[in-house]
């Protein structure tokens, strides 16, 4: 196997010496941490090659350029120390603890330093972290998103309580120590299931949203939008599939399982049109706004389900020269990809996974009805994790 990134990582005999993080085996959250970033890298083609190239050729998967801190949404827990100290960590939802953690290496230096800051306001305020063997406190946990090209962060702050106390000075000490907070939420959780997941938001310092630019795009982040987390890759993956898409300005597009728009509104300029659908309510308002702000007059997204959406195409007669195919990890369902290949039947798909396994098992149902992949091209969009972006070209016979 090649060395694919061997000018850029003059480095990597030093980096596999040095510890990656002291807390990388108790965390779990890098599996990949006592590797090079090179040897990341080999590893995750060969595994694409392991799954996909019984369908066609994979390029080497392309690298980060920075394969640190990189994650532009980070989520804490807060607990108190043998001292009763407030500290933030990282969940593990498999035992349903937590591992104290100062200085993720994935995360920005910016939110690193935001939980530092939250951890002692959070004490000084006498704000206490829920306990879920005594069952007191009431801070649940805290989500930062940071805007890569503005510079804009939101702080989520989830509790147990429907209100949170202090808010103003509060909020005004963190602004105040950190100048780039945009947006501060309060969402109430009582789920002790869903750790992360509140209801009932409410603005408590500046605005509903924070903006970045992607692709060229501007996009208003809310506090439950979804937005790729590695914002320069995903800038690399959406211009690969739509180089490998070869569209013209005469092609009207698919943009299945469209979430807030971000895939089929960068793939806007170089089409007739795009139609998007989406199950989400909430994610197709954002699509819809998300054009409007962008000025796209081409781009159509609509709340449906597979079977729904499949109807309306039907019934208003309308053909795709292409799809973009971006489902869950779970992949696409069997009626899905079969109603796909004989009812809609584009001349070209390109078929992006974050799980090359149940995309290996949907490449099998595509090719058993009609048509065959030309080529893949895998992304690391998480470096020192095992997950794996990859994206097929595939092309009706």
């Amino acid at each position: 196997m090649p060395n694919f990134e061997e000018k850029r990582e003059k480095s990597t005999t030093t980096e596999k010496k040095l510890k990656f993080c002291s807390k990388s085996k108790s965390c779990g959250a890098c599996q990949l941490a006592n590797l090079s970033y090179t040897e990341q890298l080999n590893h995750k083609t060969n595994i694409t090659i392991k799954l996909i190239s019984k369908f066609c050729h994979v390029e080497p998967v392309i690298g980060a350029k920075k394969p640190t801190g990189y994650r532009n949404k980070a989520q804490a827990v807060f607990f108190k120390d043998k001292r009763n100290n407030i500290v933030s960590g990282i969940y593990r939802s498999s035992t349903g603890t937590a591992v104290a953690v100062e200085n993720c290496r994935l995360q920005t230096d910016e939110t690193n330093e935001i939980f530092k800051t939250l951890c002692s306001l959070f004490k000084s305020f006498k704000i206490k972290p829920f306990d879920k063997r005594t069952k007191s406190g009431y801070l649940r946990s805290v989500t930062i998103r940071e805007a890569v090209t503005t510079g804009e962060i939101m702080v989520i702050i989830s509790a147990i309580t429907p209100d949170f106390p202090a808010k103003k000075t509060f909020c005004t000490a963190l602004v105040g120590k950190h100048p780039n907070i945009k947006s501060v939420i309060f969402t109430q959780n009582k789920n002790t299931e869903r750790l992360f997941q509140g209801t009932k938001e409410k603005v408590l310092y500046g605005k509903p949203y924070i903006t970045d630019y992607l692709c060229g795009l501007e996009f208003h982040i809310s506090p439950l939008s979804f937005y790729q987390i590695n914002h320069d890759q995903t800038e690399v993956l959406y211009n690969k599939a739509i180089e490998l898409a070869k569209l013209s300005k005469e092609e009207t597009i698919l943009d299945a399982y469209c979430g807030i728009g971000t895939i089929g509104l960068a793939a806007s300029k170089y089409v007739k049109s795009v139609i998007g659908f989406e199950i989400n309510g909430d994610a197709v308002k954002s699509a819809i706004e998300n054009a409007k702000t962008n000025k796209i007059t081409n781009a159509y997204f609509y709340k449906a389900s597979d079977s729904e959406f499949f109807s309306f195409v039907h019934d208003e007669n309308i053909s795709f020269s292409a799809v973009f195919l971006d489902p869950p990890r779970a992949g696409c369902n069997r009626d899905f990809l079969q109603t796909l290949a004989h009812t809609v039947k584009p001349e070209k798909i390109v078929y992006i996974s974050c799980n090359p396994e149940t995309q290996s098992r949907d490449l099998k149902i595509l090719t058993a009805n009609g048509y065959k992949c030309i080529t893949a091209q895998p992304v690391d969009m998480f470096p020192y994790t095992n997950h794996i972006e990859n994206i097929v070209l595939l092309k009706k016979l």
